[in-house]
């Protein structure tokens, strides 16, 4: 009787603890099928706002073309890119000197400077891109010819829903973590997880920018232009004077110089003199044993 009835409880026992894990089980399955359902629910609710918002179309245009004058073209450019609402975001023209010469003229000191050089811009412009194309056609008057005219049409509606799909689970994958404390390796994970979130984020932000505003890149250039300008001639030996002038010079300088000299020497009278008396007292005293010589 005891025996039977220790396999009644043994028996009632395992019948709990059958029961308790698949009730346990139960309820870890209606949690991951509630998350499910949620994630799912939100994918759809952004994949909808998606389509209520309108696709993410990003327009860019490339132009290279001749002009007869670079720099009034790119002031044009931009007069005619604020009339579509739009703005120069960069500006780079630039001279290049193919081949200059200086050449004398009737004066002396001014010579004649011609310069043989060509210009080019680079233009980058911003202008709505329900404004595109009248832009491009508004500018392409200003060329005397195109030579390249391109837009391109690109459709970032998935990319832009893909980033958001993939930072609503970063952020779901953030929110359980903040429950427990992260270890060294999972908090660089963490930061790993963010830092991927914030570059999501900005790549939608720059989706919308490039949608907003199309990007336009212009390349201007002319024909080859000459310049003339009077300038002053560096050259010193330029401003000599004539040949008869020189020759007058120079017969001036000598007599100067001679005068000079003249005046220098007259300073030393004096040593003249001693010098004069000198060789007079040593003839003189030459002079005598040669008498004595003689007498006897």
């Amino acid at each position: 009787m005891k025996m039977s009835n220790l396999f009644v409880l043994l028996a009632a026992l395992c019948l709990f603890g059958a029961c308790k894990g698949g009730m346990h089980r139960s309820s870890s399955v209606n949690e991951s099928s509630a998350s499910a359902d949620t994630s799912s629910d939100n994918t759809q609710t952004l994949i909808s706002s998606n389509e209520q918002a309108g696709k993410k179309v990003v327009k860019t245009a490339q132009m290279r073309f001749k002009v007869r004058n670079v720099q009034t073209s790119g002031e044009k450019v931009g007069t005619i890119a604020r009339t579509h609402g739009g703005m120069i975001t960069h500006y780079d023209m630039e001279s290049t000197v193919i081949n200059d010469e200086d050449m004398r003229t009737n004066n002396i000191d001014s010579l004649k400077h011609i310069a043989a050089f060509t210009s080019t811009a680079d233009i980058t412009v911003q202008v709505p891109p329900q404004n595109l194309e009248s832009f491009l056609n508004d500018v392409s008057r200003l060329g005397v010819y195109i030579n390249v005219r391109k837009m391109d049409i690109e459709d970032k509606t998935l990319d832009y829903l893909s980033n958001q799909l993939k930072r609503q689970n970063r952020m779901t994958i953030d929110h359980k973590q903040e429950k427990w404390k992260p270890t060294v390796k999972e908090t660089d994970a963490m930061l790993r997880l963010k830092d991927d979130m914030v570059d999501e984020r900005i790549a939608n932000a720059r989706i919308d920018d490039l949608s907003k505003y199309s990007v336009v890149e212009l390349s201007l250039y002319q024909s080859n232009t000459i310049s003339q300008e009077i300038i002053a001639n560096n050259n010193t030996g330029a401003y000599q004077l004539p040949i008869v002038n020189r020759l007058w010079l120079a017969v001036t300088d000598g007599w100067e110089l001679f005068a000079s000299l003249f005046i220098g020497l007259m300073h030393l009278w004096v040593f003249v003199v001693l010098g004069i008396g000198g060789l007079l007292v040593f003839r003189s005293y030459k002079r005598k044993p040669t008498l004595s010589a003689n007498a006897a």
